[in-house]
């Protein structure tokens, strides 16, 4: 499979993502995800599911399937454990949940922090602001992960290009990947650009367009990724389905993808995303179809005279 160098370190382009992925689903998506040819799993604390994808990766390489240095994973650190000296116990507990040694990717989950004492805040109380607790303390602690092993590598999630280049000015180890939603329908080019520019790889969440996750985070009237027409066309053309269409899109882009299923036969399909060749045509076409419209527009964290806004969020 095609993959991205990061630091030295071969990170396979497309992946399974865990979020949303229920008790129970979560295991065995991951297992046959592993047996079919996944080698790049992408977790979470804040997914409350690493301790079942922990024991599909043991059971994986105790049967001989798979190798730990042929795996890459990824988890993130959660906003109430910002802080140069959080970082490590936060990670010292995903990696008991995942039983592992280190990680292979450990990102700062979103810019915005949180009392230690709330993991789920909604109240302006429960909240830090960034100058309370700024993200170069954090990323600090991020470092010192390097340091000690713990993780091969780096980087950050739902960062804009003002967060990243103040980070980055501030940091001794630039961040390797920034994880932001990314699709057709929300293309996000100059952020892909400064990226791409400073060495910095963008992997794509939410890349089919979330239509599975929580009900409080739709519009009535929000536009189907999965039902566009004119993918749709394309991927009858080519006997392709929608999905792996959307997908070979971001990896023609040179954009690594972690599409989240829970059933084996769209598994096996976004696996074979990596077979599907787009011509400058196709890729021109779908980047007609933009709409600047963002699934995750983090309008969750805008509370009662709370430090966050969608604006300040995204420096938009």
């Amino acid at each position: 499979m095609q993959a991205l160098n990061l630091n030295g370190y071969s990170m396979p382009i497309l992946g399974l993502g865990t979020w949303k992925s229920a008790p129970g689903e979560v295991y065995t998506a991951v297992k046959e995800a592993i047996t079919i040819g996944y080698r790049h799993i992408d977790c979470a604390a804040i997914y409350g599911n690493e301790k079942e994808v922990g024991n599909a990766i043991k059971e994986c390489i105790n049967e001989e399937l798979v190798r730990r240095d042929e795996l890459w994973i990824t988890s993130k650190l959660w906003n109430n454990m910002h802080g140069e000296t959080n970082v490590i116990p936060a990670l010292r507990k995903t990696l008991t949940d995942l039983q592992l040694d280190y990680l292979d990717l450990y990102l700062i989950h979103w810019p915005v922090a949180q009392k230690k004492l709330f993991v789920g805040a909604n109240k302006a109380q429960h909240f830090l602001s960034l100058d309370e607790q700024p993200i170069a303390n954090t990323w600090k602690g991020m470092e010192k992960a390097v340091q000690e092993g713990l993780t091969k590598c780096i980087g950050v999630s739902n960062f804009s290009v003002k967060k990243l280049k103040d980070l980055v000015a501030q940091s001794s180890i630039k961040p390797a990947i920034n994880q932001v939603e990314l699709h057709p329908y929300f293309q996000q080019d100059d952020l892909v650009d400064y990226c791409h520019s400073n060495n910095i790889h963008v992997t794509a969440y939410s890349p089919l367009g979330s239509s599975d996750r929580p009900e409080g985070l739709k519009a009535a009237d929000e536009p189907v990724l999965l039902e566009d027409q004119t993918i749709t066309n394309m991927a009858q053309k080519m006997g392709a389905s929608v999905a792996q269409t959307i997908l070979a899109w971001d990896i023609n882009r040179g954009i690594s993808v972690i599409p989240k299923s829970v059933n084996a036969t769209r598994l096996r399909q976004n696996l074979n995303a990596v077979n599907v060749e787009l011509n400058e045509s196709d890729m021109s076409i779908i980047k007609s179809i933009n709409k600047n419209r963002r699934y995750v527009d983090g309008k969750f964290w805008e509370v009662p005279d709370g430090p966050y806004t969608v604006e300040n969020l995204w420096d938009e």
